[in-house]
């Protein structure tokens, strides 16, 4: 559980370096509803820039940033909904807008959620200690980024296969970068990079997104909130029929307990590369769709909340990234009838998010979904973030003509079937819960009555979490008051 017990000095340095620095912390009910949001910080965000190294972004970690680059405000939750001209399913898929929030990805949340408890409460002394984030890429980016806003330093550790913008980025806000051996699936290379860490110095805090559970607990109320908004928003929608997300550190996944105490009959399928089927199949290997991490379940990972896995081959989402980003693939969707404006919101998404477009398809093609049930995904990022990518694969492959667009169409979109896709039963579910001993327990020094307390004890566990957001808010609430700051 997240421990809010106070370490009194700690607090006061901290209270002091966020009142040297001007930082005013958002609640999470002002990130769920940005029209709590005081009136002075609203007026400094219209001349702040989406990305700008200005406290005041942290008012910006919410869903419902107005789609533009400076100066803007809230608009309602950022989504869009593709057609089925697209999709080639009846089903409307739903899809939340991870581009608008500062570093053009919903990790700054996740990273919030990670170190605001810590910091009001006194467990991280930013005027002594580094934060380590520890990430596949853009949760470390929103964490050196909230970190130099804090004015504290940090340190991203990120796989070395990781696409060239990240590091190109990072190396201009984390104080550390330190890149581990492999790509995106190796995930214990980082855990061992935090051990090395700790065992090395005194002066580092570790917040991994895979263990934290601010991670859950900020996309349950947040983003959970936003889905339930974006629904309600849908025109003539009348049935939430279920979401699908990859797997990830697990965080995202949080947002459907909080859909489904509201949909109860809604279903929530965790998507992870065929490559590297660790929920579908027990199994490991190496893939290329940067965004998701593998060989493991996250310690966040309520499982017995999820109802089905499903594999994706990351040699569909790639085939589509060229699809969706070139002038020829472009004209080709436009040729089988897809909108333009759908088509000019194709970069919305970045290489994880158009593997959970392929996740909906399959669900949707499952369950034999029509056109009055709705399923809800995630766009993280965009493919701003992944321009290289592009670039590499045009060079790796060479020109990309009308053919090339037609086979990428039908194979790697349309063809897109139910194969490598498992409901799960009571007994699937625990074995997949049972997992996480390997890595937490035995690896990562996790106690097993913690573990049990998951699977075996939910009302005192995951409801118990799920309540912790009005009680830290109140400690936000606090804190801003002892800085001076807070406008009454």
């Amino acid at each position: 559980m997240i421990d809010l017990e106070i370490k009194k000095d700690r607090l006061k340095r901290a209270v002091k370096r966020a009142k040297d620095e001007g930082v005013i912390l958002p609640t999470f009910e002002q990130m769920k509803n940005p029209e709590k949001i005081p009136e002075s910080i609203k007026e400094n965000l219209k001349d702040t820039d989406l990305w700008e190294m200005d406290s005041a972004n942290l008012f910006r970690t919410t869903w419902k940033n107005e789609a533009v680059k400076s100066g803007g405000l809230y608009d309602g939750v950022n989504f869009i909904e593709l057609p089925s001209e697209l999709t080639g399913v009846e089903a409307r898929i739903v899809a939340l807008v991870g581009k608008w929030f500062p570093t053009g990805a919903h990790k700054v949340g996740a990273t919030y959620g990670c170190l605001a408890p810590q910091l009001v409460t006194g467990k991280f002394d930013p005027t002594r200690e580094k934060a380590v984030w520890p990430s596949t890429g853009n949760y470390c980016r929103g964490g050196a980024y909230n970190s130099e806003l804090l004015g504290c330093e940090s340190i991203a550790i990120l796989p070395e296969g990781m696409s060239q913008e990240r590091f190109d980025w990072l190396a201009g806000v984390a104080d550390e970068v330190i890149s581990t051996p492999g790509s995106e699936s190796n995930i214990k290379e980082i855990f061992d990079k935090c051990w090395e860490l700790k065992e090395e110095r005194d002066n580092v805090r570790i917040f991994n997104q895979f263990d934290e559970l601010g991670n859950h607990l900020w996309h349950y109320e947040v983003t959970g909130d936003a889905m339930l908004a974006a629904f309600e928003e849908i025109a003539g929608a009348k049935n939430l029929a279920g979401m699908v997300m990859t797997s990830g550190s697990g965080g995202t996944l949080g947002a459907a307990d909080r859909v489904k105490e509201e949909y109860p009959l809604s279903k929530l399928a965790v998507g992870e590369a065929l490559q590297c089927p660790t929920l579908l199949y027990n199994g490991y290997g190496a893939h290329r769709i940067e965004g998701i991490g593998d060989k493991h379940v996250p310690w966040v990972h309520n499982v017995r909340n999820t109802d089905m896995v499903m594999g994706l081959d990351d040699n569909d989402s790639m085939s589509l990234v060229r699809l969706f980003n070139t002038g020829v693939g472009k004209e080709y969707l436009e040729d089988q009838g897809v909108p333009v404006e759908t088509i000019e919101n194709l970069d919305l998404m970045g290489i994880s998010g158009i593997a959970n477009i392929l996740g909906a398809i399959k669900m949707a093609r499952y369950y034999e979904l029509g056109e009055d049930d709705v399923v809800m995904t995630v766009f993280t990022d965009s493919m701003e973030l992944y321009e290289s990518r592009v670039e590499e694969m045009m060079e790796e492959a060479g020109d990309y003509d009308e053919q090339d667009a037609a086979v990428d169409f039908h194979r790697h979109l349309r063809a897109v079937g139910i194969d490598h896709v498992k409901e799960l039963d009571y007994y699937q579910k625990k074995r997949i819960h049972n997992l996480k001993y390997y890595t937490w327990i035995e690896q990562q020094g996790r106690e097993v009555e913690e573990l049990n307390a998951q699977w075996y004890d939910y009302e005192n566990y995951w409801e118990k979490l799920h309540g912790m957001a009005p009680e830290i808010d109140e400690l936000i609430r606090e804190f801003n008051q002892r800085t001076g700051l807070q406008e009454e």
